[in-house]
């Protein structure tokens, strides 16, 4: 089951995805902003005819393959003019993995919010519990080594309300504040159990709505779920909800033939693609110099700081002032040295941009902008190239185990 947290409100969060372009550059494709943006939930948001703009977009970034057509006319059915941005994910994401056995639910259907209401109810009548709760097993991540993901403030409750903008509510003596609006606490515990709909849970409470809807055996949770997720059993405890196992998801990294071939040619360390700047490539291009220039340069260097050694332990016979001006001249020797040697690179990297160009794009599509390939780029991105085949492909090869990060050959 796919949770789609259409409640949230972080606009910017959802709003574009990065693609390489035909030359391995990445290319950020928006949404156009609608009314409310920022303010009201994402599930409230309507897209408007500027989202066929957005998709040509998409469709110029991408280099054209055998699949792009596909790619587009399945975002062009979910994504419509008219058509929520959360139910235009939910039916997207459906579209692609449903026909794997996937049940998507969009968090923002009002039918649910009756079976998630006693939730609200308990936590209004027990003000601050969830938060101290959390609060504490942060206390004890924190003395173990770890930083709490969450920093539950003591007057907050973990639920927000609902009026057309979603807005956070915190206790006030033997009150709550909506935003700037006081409540008294009958009227809102009356609320929650009389229009659930009107309550959304925090990130501390989503799990609790989640679990009370779904009972789960199990929860595929990534690196920030699983760091807030460490701080929950007590909450899970209070509410009387059994706590499922936590699995962290897949970490991949998906490398074509070109780009392994050309790690595994060079023998290049994958990791070391990830600093920006040409340092790394100098490094290559540098180890792919004929061994009798790079031996030369190092016999050169060697000799002169050998030769202006000798110089210098000589000279406080003759002037112990000399010794400054012999490093210093040593120095500069060096400097010089150390030029010619980066002539030399410069030199290289001249004669073989065929090397040069399998950097770069190995280095974009792994590393892009400097960041985890799965961090930054959209899927868009991988189906486009690879086509639907792409999930059967990771659903048979792509290992399960903890703990580890793979590098997978498509």
């Amino acid at each position: 089951m796919f949770w789609v947290d259409a409640e949230d409100h972080d606009w910017q969060e959802v709003r574009s995805c990065i693609v390489l372009d035909g030359d391995y550059q990445p290319r950020p494709v928006a949404l156009a902003q609608p009314e409310g943006a920022g303010e009201l939930p994402v599930a409230a948001l309507t897209l408007d005819a500027r989202i066929e703009q957005s998709l040509d977009e998409l469709a110029r970034a991408c280099a054209g393959t055998d699949f792009t057509e596909w790619l587009l006319g399945s975002l062009r059915a979910a994504y419509r003019p008219g058509t929520g941005m959360a139910a235009a994910f939910a039916t997207w994401i459906e579209s692609l993995l449903g026909p794997h056995g996937l049940v998507v639910f969009e968090s923002a259907d009002p039918a649910a919010k009756q079976l998630a209401g006693p939730v609200f109810v308990r936590e209004l009548r027990s003000p601050g519990r969830t938060a101290a709760l959390a609060a504490a097993a942060g206390e004890q991540l924190k003395a173990r080594g770890h930083e709490p993901q969450v920093e539950a403030q003591p007057d907050s409750v973990s639920l927000f309300h609902l009026n057309g903008i979603r807005r956070a509510i915190r206790r006030q003596g033997d009150r709550f504040l909506i935003g700037d609006t006081a409540v008294t606490a009958a009227a809102l515990v009356e609320e929650a159990e009389t229009s659930p709909a009107r309550f959304s849970p925090n990130v501390l409470l989503r799990p609790i709505v989640q679990d009370t809807l779904f009972p789960t055996v199990c929860y595929v949770a990534g690196p920030s779920e699983l760091a807030y997720l460490g701080q929950l059993r007590g909450v899970y405890e209070h509410f009387g909800i059994p706590m499922p196992l936590v699995y962290p998801r897949a970490s991949a990294t998906l490398v074509d033939g070109p780009t392994a071939r050309f790690l595994g040619r060079y023998e290049f360390p994958l990791e070391d693609l990830q600093p920006q700047g040409e340092s790394a490539l100098n490094r290559l291009l540098q180890s792919q110099l004929p061994p009798e220039i790079e031996q030369s340069l190092k016999d050169a260097e060697d000799a002169i700081r050998a030769a202006l050694q000798r110089v210098i332990d000589a000279l406080p016979a003759l002037d112990p002032t000399l010794g400054g001006a012999a490093k210093t001249t040593l120095g500069r020797m060096e400097h010089d040295l150390r030029s010619l040697q980066s002539k030399v690179i410069q030199a290289a990297k001249r004669r073989d941009e065929t090397l040069r160009r399998q950097f770069t794009r190995a280095q974009a599509l792994i590393f892009p902008n400097g960041h985890p390939q799965e961090r930054t780029l959209g899927v868009a991105f991988f189906l486009n190239r690879y086509g639907p085949a792409l999930v059967d492909h990771l659903l048979q090869e792509l290992p399960l185990e903890m703990g580890q990060h793979w590098v997978l050959t498509i």
